[in-house]
């Protein structure tokens, strides 16, 4: 598995997770938390998966998702 760069992979953090704290009120490192040790940040990384075509706002989309259903969503 090849992994995306590691600038790419602290932008969405950086982005997704501001996303959360905003929207949930949370602090920023237990929002980090919960999304690094996501099934959807895992697939972030790998880079056959080509999630980085989206935006940070689909990333977020599809964590709700994950948290909502326990599966991924796509």
């Amino acid at each position: 598995m090849k992994r995306l760069e590691p600038e790419i992979i602290d932008y969405y953090n950086q982005e997704v997770v501001t996303m959360i704290a905003d929207k949930y009120g949370y602090s920023f490192m237990d929002d980090l938390r919960e999304f690094i040790f996501s099934q959807m940040h895992a697939m972030l990384e790998a880079e056959e998966h080509g999630l980085s075509a989206y935006g940070a706002g689909a990333i977020l989309e599809m964590w709700e998702a994950e948290k909502i259903t326990g599966r991924h969503a796509w």
